[in-house]
C-alpha cells in the first residue's frame, strides 16, 4: 500500500520547534546541561485552588458527561464577568461565547467556517503558525503582512494592497505581540476597525497575552473599540495567564454571527471542552484579580534579568512592555538559524529563530522567560563566552 498525503500538508510550513527539540535532545545525549528557553510552555505549577477544583468536578458524575457546543453555563457566566470587569465589554454568555480547547484551536478552526477557495486571510509576518495552518486547511490564500521595527511592530494597513484587501475574509492581529512583545495603540485599533468596515474584513484578534504586561501596564481589549463588535471577534487563553498550557483551555468573544460560524464548524469537529475542565477555568477566572499578580511580578522579575543581562554583554533590546519573551536582534554576521544553533553548541541555551516565525523575523532571535530566575541567571553567564 502507498501512503500519500494531501497537498494541502505540503504547503504547511515546517514545525519549527520540532527541529530545535532534535538539536536540543542531541545536545542532552552528549551530556551538556541545556537551557530550554525557546518553546513558550510555563515552568510555573497551575495554582492550587484551580487544581483542586478540576479534581472535585471530575469526582463529580455530572462533570464526567458530554459537554456539547454550550458546555458548562456557569464557565460561560465566568468569561463574560470577567471581561466585563477587566475591558467594560458587555456580552451575551450564549451567542458572543465560544469556549475553546486552547485559543490555538479556535484560531485553526475559524477560517473553515468564512472561507472559500482562493479567499485570503491577511497574517502578521512573524507570525503564530495557526495563523497560516488553518488557513491552509480551508484552502485559503495568506497575505503576510510584515511587522517592521521602525513602525513599532504595529501591522502598516496602508501598504496592504487593495486587490489583496477586497479578496480577504479574515485578519489576523496580535496585541500584546508575540514574539515582539509590541503593544497596540488606540489609535491602531481604530484603523484596524476602519480597514475592515471597508473592506468587509473579519478582524480576528489573538489576545492571548492580555494579563501578561509588566510596570502596571494594562493591555485593551480590540473590543473596547467602537465599532469592533460589528467587524470582530477575539481569542483569548488560560495557558499563559494562569499556567495551564497542558489543559487546553480558552475561549473566544465577540460579534455574535462570528461566534456562530466558529461554534458550527467546533460542533462539527468535537464535542466540547470538558466539563471538569471548564469548572477549573471558572475559578480562574473568578480569582484572576489574586492569582495574575503574582504571575506577573515572576515574570517582571525574570524580563529585567535577561534583559540587563543581554545588555552588559552587548546585545540592544528592549524591554518588552508585556508577554513572556524578549526579541533579540542577532549579532552582525549570522543568520538568526545559525545564530541559534552556534548559540545552542557553544553555549547549551536553546532559543527560538526568528525566521521559524516568519521571513521578516529573519535578524531576530526570541527568548522564552520559561526558567527560574538562577537558570536564567546561568543561561546569561552563558553568553559572556560567546
Amino acid at each position: 500500500m502507498t501512503i500519500t498525503y494531501s497537498s494541502k500538508l505540503g504547503q504547511l510550513p515546517p514545525y519549527l520547534f520540532a527541529e530545535i527539540t532534535r538539536l536540543k535532545n542531541e545536545r542532552i545525549d552528549k551530556g551538556v546541561d541545556v537551557i530550554d528557553l525557546g518553546v513558550g510552555d510555563p515552568d510555573l505549577s497551575t495554582p492550587d485552588i484551580i487544581v483542586r477544583a478540576a479534581q472535585e468536578a471530575l469526582a463529580t458524575g455530572s462533570y464526567q458527561k458530554y459537554p456539547f457546543t454550550l458546555g458548562l453555563m456557569e464557565y460561560r457566566q465566568a468569561i463574560i464577568d470577567w471581561f466585563g470587569k477587566r475591558f467594560g465589554v458587555s456580552l451575551d454568555p450564549v451567542d458572543q461565547v465560544c469556549p475553546l480547547l486552547g485559543s490555538k484551536e479556535g484560531i485553526a478552526h475559524i477560517p473553515l467556517a468564512f472561507l472559500e477557495p482562493g479567499d485570503y486571510v491577511l497574517s502578521p509576518d512573524p507570525y503564530y503558525p495557526a495563523y497560516v495552518s488553518g488557513t491552509v486547511f480551508a484552502g485559503g490564500n495568506v497575505y503576510f503582512m510584515p511587522l517592521k521595527r521602525e513602525n513599532n511592530f504595529l501591522v502598516d494597513l496602508d501598504a496592504i494592497p487593495e486587490s489583496i484587501a477586497r479578496k480577504a475574509r479574515i485578519m489576523f492581529i496580535n496585541y500584546p505581540n508575540n514574539p515582539t512583545s509590541a503593544l497596540a495603540t488606540e489609535n491602531f485599533f481604530i484603523e484596524v476597525v476602519e480597514f475592515a468596515k471597508k473592506y468587509n474584513v473579519i478582524i480576528a484578534h489573538d489576545n492571548a497575552y492580555s494579563e501578561l504586561c509588566f510596570d502596571g501596564i494594562q493591555a485593551p481589549s480590540f473590543l473596547e473599540t467602537p465599532g469592533a463588535l460589528e467587524v470582530g471577534i477575539e481569542f483569548h487563553s488560560l495557558s499563559k495567564t494562569f499556567s495551564m498550557t497542558g489543559w487546553r483551555i480558552g475561549f473566544a468573544v465577540g460579534n455574535a454571527s462570528i461566534i456562530r460560524g466558529l461554534t458550527r464548524v467546533k460542533s462539527n469537529v468535537d464535542t466540547g471542552l470538558c466539563l471538569a475542565i471548564q469548572k477549573a477555568g471558572s475559578i480562574a477566572l473568578h480569582h484572576a484579580d489574586e492569582l495574575i499578580p503574582q504571575t506577573v511580578a515572576i515574570y517582571q522579575k525574570r524580563r529585567d534579568i535577561l534583559v540587563e543581562g543581554l545588555r552588559a554583554v552587548g546585545f540592544e533590546t528592549e524591554k518588552p512592555k508585556g508577554t513572556l519573551y524578549v526579541w533579540v536582534p542577532v549579532p552582525e554576521g549570522y543568520g538568526s538559524m545559525n545564530w541559534t544553533k552556534t548559540l545552542l553548541e557553544k553555549t547549551g541555551v536553546v532559543v527560538t529563530p526568528g525566521v521559524g516565525l516568519g521571513q521578516s523575523a529573519e535578524g531576530w532571535f526570541r527568548i522564552a522567560m520559561m526558567a527560574p530566575e538562577a537558570r536564567l541567571l546561568e543561561a546569561v553567564e552563558r553568553f559572556k563566552s560567546l
